[in-house]
């Protein structure tokens, strides 16, 4: 039965995410905004099947640490762990106007990278040659100036539960050049969407957003504590949600 009731919990996410792709062609011609507002009703309802299919609930801490603003603008940066898909989405609807940064080659899939390019995600080389990193910085500025609010993964990729951290050098880049505030968000989705495996697992998936660091310190001491923020809450998540029984078993 888990393996069945993964194998419907797979295909209807994709087959789900294909129908709201070919409904929404027509906003092609819309404005920007138009797409944000249909990925975000796109993300609401593939975390609601994820719950009714598998029983992945939801819950997300500290919404009030997200920032009103820096001199009435609404930009700000949030360094997100990685561990599982579910957050390449589950941030989008609580946050106004969200853009990812995102490896290029996503923008080459056929109609996900065209949505994404058309709500103004950031591109960027996996590389991290110096020419990238000044089209990533140019394009968040932009961005910034327009009041939307900047996703990173610091780690650049999925890392398993349990794996030790390996932040790389954008974020503290990121912060130094657009001189806004940074919020941690630390997860333990991997323990129910697990990276690259087919089984998925039931129970509550939490995103807890941390308070945020402030613009104008110093890039790498800010960079150290952003990933001891994380780290030490993604691992109080995920030993709470074990202590509960949940999710992936821990490794013996």
């Amino acid at each position: 039965m888990p393996q069945l009731r993964a194998l419907a919990a797979n295909i209807i996410f994709y087959a789900t995410t294909l129908v709201w792709m070919l409904v929404c062609l027509p906003l092609f011609l819309a404005p920007k905004r138009w797409v944000t507002a249909a990925m975000k009703g796109w993300a609401r309802t593939c975390m609601v099947l994820l719950k009714w299919l598998v029983g992945i609930r939801w819950e997300v801490r500290g919404l009030e640490n997200l920032p009103s603003g820096l001199d009435g603008q609404p930009g700000f940066l949030v360094a997100s762990k990685h561990q599982s898909a579910w957050e390449t989405f589950g941030l989008l609807p609580y946050l106004d106007g969200p853009v990812y940064i995102l490896k290029k080659e996503l923008l080459a899939i056929p109609f996900y990278g065209w949505f994404a390019a058309k709500a103004g995600m950031i591109p960027v080389e996996r590389s991290r040659n110096a020419q990238a990193l000044r089209a990533m910085t140019k394009r968040a500025r932009a961005a910034m100036a327009d009041g939307q609010q900047i996703i990173i993964f610091p780690e650049g990729t999925r890392r398993p539960v349990d794996a030790p951290p390996a932040y790389k050098s954008g974020i503290a880049h990121l912060y130094k050049q657009l001189e806004v505030p940074v919020v941690p968000v630390a997860l333990n989705s991997g323990l129910f969407w697990p990276r690259r495996r087919f089984a998925r697992y039931p129970g509550t998936l939490v995103m807890s957003i941390l308070p945020p660091i402030e613009a104008g310190g110093d890039a790498r001491s800010v960079a150290g504590e952003l990933e001891r923020a994380i780290e030490a809450e993604t691992d109080r998540l995920v030993a709470e949600s074990r202590a509960r029984g949940e999710g992936l078993p821990a490794p013996r």
